[in-house]
């Protein structure tokens, strides 16, 4: 039986992605096409490009989707998103195709835990509970106790005794968040996103100068003197919703940009304004999550390939986190 820790999920592809496609395909048109003929279902991560949000049967974040995969009737799940995504759909879904349409398409908080190197940390700790953050590989979750994500996690956090210890994983912004949500003392993981980390505060400072009414609506995976100036902070999900729901006409939205395209469709009269990063750059994309394009995504699902292929033992262990998540998510409505 294959070690769990060292288990990989392997990707499949046939080199197909060098194939150049006919400039005069309507895409949106055969894509449709092609999920209507394989009976598949499109699910895409709100920070994707605003052509695969349209075409997407499903736009949501880490919560939403796993909740989609999990009770999906399609043949053939595509995940426009990244590999740990993907991979989460696989793990519920063993029975079930599951493609991603561009095999370099990572994560920067998924690669800062390494399974081997977590299992080391976690023996030093043999009291505690793991709890970790969605984003990171089968591995990880395999040696987890729950799986959250941003939008459940402190739900799940105080779902718990006060007197049980617990490691949080891999994301140490959002630990260190929910350590003073919830008043714990978590130990926390030395892992980041790269995205999150490097939005400037003396950026965001001045553009709260030259719009002053505007509020700052912020992730919890950012730094804490980030999160320090914003008026609300939550999940995808819920930066979405409140810009809907704020009598707020302007916003600073300090999270990856692909979020503003439905921000823009839900509230077409607002204004919504990308907080930039300690660099040269006007606004902050993930390089990960834009790899995929309408043009891979069409390819993905004409010749279904990369196709996410998991060992057995590894898809159970992994399952249970996630499975654990799923119920006390159920149990808060979540």
């Amino acid at each position: 039986m294959t070690d769990i820790n060292n288990a990989k999920t392997n990707i499949e592809t046939t080199g197909f992605l060098d194939i150049d496609v006919d400039i005069n395909i309507d895409l949106f048109a055969e894509i449709e096409n092609l999920k209507k003929k394989k009976n598949a279902i499109i699910l895409a991560h709100y920070y994707q490009e605003p052509d695969i949000q349209d075409v997407a049967d499903f736009i949501g974040d880490s919560l939403g989707l796993a909740q989609q995969a999990e009770k999906t009737q399609a043949d053939i799940i595509v995940f426009a998103g990244v590999h740990f995504m993907a991979e989460t759909a696989k793990i519920l879904n063993p029975t079930k195709k599951v493609l991603l349409p561009d095999l370099k398409a990572g994560c920067s908080l998924s690669d800062s835990a390494p399974p081997a190197l977590f299992k080391i940390f976690k023996e030093k700790h043999p009291d505690h509970l793991v709890i970790t953050y969605i984003n990171c590989s089968a591995g990880m979750k395999a040696l987890s106790d729950i799986i959250c994500t941003s939008s459940n996690a402190e739900k799940i956090i105080e779902s718990l005794p006060k007197k049980q210890k617990i490691i949080f994983a891999p994301d140490k912004n959002l630990g260190a968040y929910l350590n003073k949500k919830t008043g714990r003392n978590m130990v926390l993981w030395n892992g980041a996103c790269m995205v999150h980390e490097i939005f400037s505060l003396e950026k965001i400072l001045r553009l709260k100068i030259r719009h002053p009414q505007a509020q700052v609506i912020a992730h919890p995976e950012c730094e804490d003197a980030v999160l320090a100036v914003a008026d609300y902070i939550g999940s995808t999900t819920g930066l979405l919703k409140y810009s809907q729901q704020s009598s707020s006409q302007e916003f600073i939205v300090v999270t990856e940009t692909g979020i503003l395209h439905q921000m823009q469709k839900e509230s077409p009269y607002k204004t919504f304004i990308p907080a930039p990063p300690n660099n040269s750059c006007a606004c902050n994309d993930c390089p990960h999550m834009k790899l995929n394009t309408l043009e891979k995504l069409y390819l993905c699902m004409e010749y279904e390939q990369p196709e996410i292929i998991m060992e057995e033992n590894l898809r159970i262990a992994a399952k249970k986190p996630i499975e654990r998540m799923l119920e006390i998510s159920k149990k808060y409505g979540l």
